[in-house]
């Protein structure tokens, strides 16, 4: 597993005001949607392009356009939601799949409650979309999900994670396949609730309210 840090000023500045508790909502949206199109440009940087053919206003030229089968772009319901846009700004191509699951708050496990997504996966680039890295429960179950449909090229997009979660997605991603983990930053640790600490709270009703 490839870990990267989207070291920028932009990433830590926008970052820094999602972490704010005094954020609304609506700034909270926002800005969550501009933050995710900035790691979107590293978490595309190895996408897979074929060689494209185009006519200039003064020659012909070969350049390069985004390979099929398209790639695949995945929210983790319901705080990836949230991600989507970002991504798609960067990925228009791409198509669109989700994947519903949320953590038991006394087991701390993963449950899938919805999924929509090809049951073939082979050959695809899979973005999986969760803001938070935390046990890494939930997205070690994602990518086992999408394993079992065949993708072997998984890159998953957070906002932060906690390094109990990194260990975790590592000893189970292992060396299985290709998997790229890209977040704007590495936190501290994980509290007794195993909310990541500094954190910004709960991304998903940050986002969209408690309901």
């Amino acid at each position: 597993m490839r870990l990267h840090v989207a070291d920028h000023p932009l990433v830590a500045h926008k970052l820094t005001v999602l972490r704010n508790k005094d954020t609304a909502s609506p700034t909270f949206r926002l800005l969550v949607d501009e933050l995710v199109t900035l790691l979107a440009y590293e978490a595309t940087r190895d996408v897979r392009v074929e060689p494209h053919e185009v006519e200039t206003p003064v020659t012909t030229t070969v350049g390069v356009r985004i390979a099929e089968p398209r790639p695949l772009v995945v929210p983790i319901l319901r705080a990836g939601l949230g991600m989507l846009e970002g991504m798609t700004r960067l990925l228009p191509t791409a198509e669109v799949g989700f994947l519903g699951m949320q953590r038991d708050e006394e087991t701390l496990e993963a449950v899938t409650y919805a999924n929509r997504l090809p049951d073939d996966l082979t050959g695809r680039h899979v973005f999986l979309l969760d803001p938070m890295l935390a046990t890494g429960g939930t997205l070690v179950a994602a990518i086992d999900y999408v394993f079992e449909r065949g993708a072997r090229d998984v890159t998953a997009v957070c906002l932060l994670a906690a390094p109990e979660g990194i260990e975790v997605l590592e000893k189970a991603v292992g060396d299985r396949v290709d998997v790229q983990l890209v977040v704007a930053a590495v936190d501290e640790r994980l509290d007794e609730k195993a909310y990541i600490v500094p954190g910004l709270g709960d991304a998903g009703d940050r986002l969209y309210g408690v309901v």
